[in-house]
């Protein structure tokens, strides 16, 4: 296209120039061809540069003709050739302005949201213990893993798919099904597998540019229990105590929460987040809410509201110095207050709103590399009387103690050995006539992330639990073998 126009622009400047009658003589010929060829460079790297503007002549003080990288432009060159139009004068001193850069353009509210998730595969194996027995006893079983039992083997315990991403700069959304959940009932009353449910469902509004205060609406986490908050691809248990969980089983509900966050507490948590410490995810200091208070994807049965307060707070230690030198002690509590209604034996729902009031307190020094968690929880909630055969509103208490060694570096990998000792004495409202567990259990495992998206849990658990079933009696006891592959993406 360069050599065209040069081209086109030599021809017209000849046509325009005089024949041998004009007394031209064929030296001046070549001095406005050398003159062309001048201008024509100079329009070249002009148009090169991506500068259109800067490729025209403009008028020095003196009235010359230059381009823009200050070669002259002959007058007669200007004026004879028809292909190239002669430039209106212009100031010395005016600007030269350039081409002003396309604006960037925003990202659709679909172009922000991403998709990840997490699987949980496990394999549970009895060494010994109550297994089975007798109808009326109870068997060795878990509220929270239903593949412990005499005919478990392999299970998903976990199929999770997240999408989340930020709508607007001040909205963000957060939609988990999992898709390992199991539905009783069906035909012949055999159990099925693999449905998928419902787990969160919520979107954030930030009311300030730097996100420390934001309210959550739709189903989401109760924010009761530290524990409770942690993920459970990131917990390092396999599964939640029995005492802090008795208050939330399945830890959500439908509500509104407020949360707020300041900056050096979040500075904090960024650190340790960088650190690659397990933390308890994406809330806040502070947690003030209003739920249904019926539990996960479990229709509301009254009007009555569950209020709910949680307050946590990190320290830094590293003023101690020694071995407390970059840890941090987190320590905080939650409290509930709720009236609920269990479902009952005979069907549907009992007619009875019964207290539902609990609270709880935390404390977590993080692994640097030896770290300690603890809860506790006491209340009053529903739960089965045996003497009167009837659902009362009865005390109930527990917690568990955990300890932790962190070895971010080994030969095969980071791995964390732990140890948690739990035990609980109430009801638990999530089964059918709220029956009394009583829960005695001591948990030593490991987890090894054999690359990052990939961990392996091994543990071994010494338990003596009753069975969450109000027509049996008396605490199985058992030993096991616990195995967790969890691989994220």
């Amino acid at each position: 296209m360069a050599r065209s126009f040069k081209a086109a622009l030599i021809a017209g400047t000849l046509l325009a120039l005089p024949g041998p009658a004009g007394a031209q003589t064929i030296e001046e010929l070549k001095r406005e061809i050398d003159e062309l060829r001048t201008m024509v460079k100079a329009l070249q790297a002009a148009q090169a540069a991506g500068t259109p503007h800067a490729a025209e002549p403009k008028t020095t003080a003196a009235g010359a003709s230059v381009t823009a990288d200050g070669a002259p432009v002959p007058a007669t060159s200007l004026a004879a050739s028809p292909a190239v139009a002669p430039v209106a004068a212009t100031p010395a001193n005016a600007p030269v302005v350039l081409a002003s850069a396309p604006a960037h353009k925003s990202k659709a509210w679909y172009e922000r949201l991403m998709i990840r998730g997490y699987t949980q595969m496990r394999y549970n194996a009895f060494l010994s213990g109550d297994d089975t027995a007798p109808a009326g006893v109870s068997r060795l079983r878990s509220v929270h893993d239903s593949s412990i039992s005499d005919k478990g083997s392999f299970s998903l315990r976990r199929v999770r798919l997240v999408l989340q991403g930020d709508v607007t700069d001040r909205l963000s959304i957060y939609i988990q099904p999992d898709f390992a959940t199991s539905i009783n009932n069906q035909s012949g009353g055999e159990k099925r597998e693999g449905f998928g449910q419902l787990r969160d469902a919520y979107a954030d509004f930030f009311l300030d540019k730097d996100k420390r205060f934001h309210l959550r609406f739709g189903q989401s986490k109760v924010p009761y229990g530290w524990e409770n908050l942690q993920s459970s691809s990131n917990r390092l248990t396999l599964d939640r105590s029995d005492a802090v969980n008795s208050a939330i089983p399945g830890e959500r509900d439908l509500g509104i929460v407020a949360y707020y966050t300041p900056g050096h507490v979040q500075k904090i948590w960024d650190r340790l987040a960088a650190d690659g410490q397990k933390l308890f995810g994406n809330y806040g200091a502070f947690g003030l809410a209003l739920y249904n208070g019926q539990g996960t994807n479990r229709t509301e049965q009254d009007k009555h509201l569950m209020k709910v307060a949680m307050a946590t707070w990190p320290f830094e230690l590293d003023g101690l110095g020694g071995i407390f030198e970059g840890q941090v002690l987190e320590v905080g509590g939650s409290a509930i207050l709720n009236k609920y209604r269990p479902e009952i034996r005979a069907g549907g729902v009992s007619a009875i709103a019964y207290d539902d009031n609990h609270a709880g307190a935390h404390l977590i020094l993080y692994p640097k590399p030896f770290g300690i968690q603890a809860e506790w929880n006491w209340g009053k909630g529903p739960q089965f009387d045996t003497a009167t055969q009837t659902i009362r509103a009865k005390k109930l208490s527990g917690g568990y103690i955990q300890t932790m060694y962190r070895i971010k570096e080994s030969p095969i990998g980071p791995i964390i050995p732990y140890a948690r000792w739990q035990r609980y004495r109430g009801g638990w409202k999530a089964a059918t006539n709220a029956p009394r567990l009583e829960t005695n259990e001591l948990e030593l495992g490991v987890e090894w992330q054999i690359i990052k998206p990939l961990e392996l849990t091994i543990a071994y658990a010494s338990m003596k639990r009753s069975e969450a079933d109000e027509r049996r009696t008396g605490r199985a006891e058992g030993q096991l073998i616990r195995t967790q592959l969890q691989f994220s993406y």
